[in-house]
């Protein structure tokens, strides 16, 4: 294996990576940023508010797009297991 083999692969784990990982963070700071501005608006300065919503919506993305993070990862493994033979 040499070092282009080596970033590509980096590389493509890097975008699947962030590709499965998107959804979830970017909901989760979308609802933080909301319960944030609900807090700032009504000067409620509870800590432990901000947890709940949170976990709710990460919990409803993993069901709602939890099938799609799962395909693209087991495609990612199984297109690197497939070509692990052209790699040496």
């Amino acid at each position: 294996m040499n070092e282009d083999i080596a970033l590509a692969l980096t590389n493509e784990m890097l975008i699947v990576a962030i590709k499965v990982a998107s959804p979830i963070l970017g909901v989760a700071l979308i609802v933080g940023l909301l319960v944030s501005i609900l807090q700032v608006v009504t000067q409620i300065q509870e800590m432990t508010l901000t947890f709940v919503p949170k976990m709710l919506s990460i919990i409803a993305v993993i069901f709602l797009a939890g099938h799609w993070m799962l395909s693209v990862l087991v495609e990612y493994s199984e297109s690197l297991i497939r070509n692990i033979p052209a790699m040496f």
